[in-house]
């Protein structure tokens, strides 16, 4: 069974960034793809970026495209979200996911996910 944790969350003022970590266990992941989501109070959970197996594709929101950057180790069995430039709106709880059927950007799509780690913005 795939187990994923997330760590790297916390509080962070505006402005200001955070690197995400999300550690596989159970099944080397070096051949799916990985992606991370993010969930706000009261709003479903939304597309954030994802990176095919290789690493050689990446995919991003428009919110976070040009301050986010996603990557993987596969000898490590990790994925990385590097958050530059974090806003206020950046605040939710961050899940990373992995394998995928149909559409990458569809949370529903994913078959395994992590516990999920907290990110705060502040003013």
């Amino acid at each position: 069974q795939v187990q994923l944790v997330e760590s790297g969350g916390g509080l962070v003022q505006a402005g200001g960034s955070l690197r995400l970590s999300c550690a596989a266990s159970g099944r080397t992941l070096s051949d799916w793809s990985m992606a991370w989501f993010r969930q706000a109070p009261g709003k479903e959970r939304e597309f954030v970026s994802a990176i095919t197996w290789r690493g050689d594709n990446t995919y991003y929101a428009d919110s976070v495209k040009g301050r986010f950057i996603i990557s993987r180790d596969n000898v490590k069995n990790t994925a990385y979200l590097q958050m530059n430039s974090l806003k206020l709106e950046d605040t939710a709880v961050y899940y990373c996911a992995t394998y995928y059927i149909d559409s990458l950007y569809d949370p529903r799509s994913w078959n395994y996910w992590g516990q999920g780690t907290q990110v705060t913005v502040s003013s």
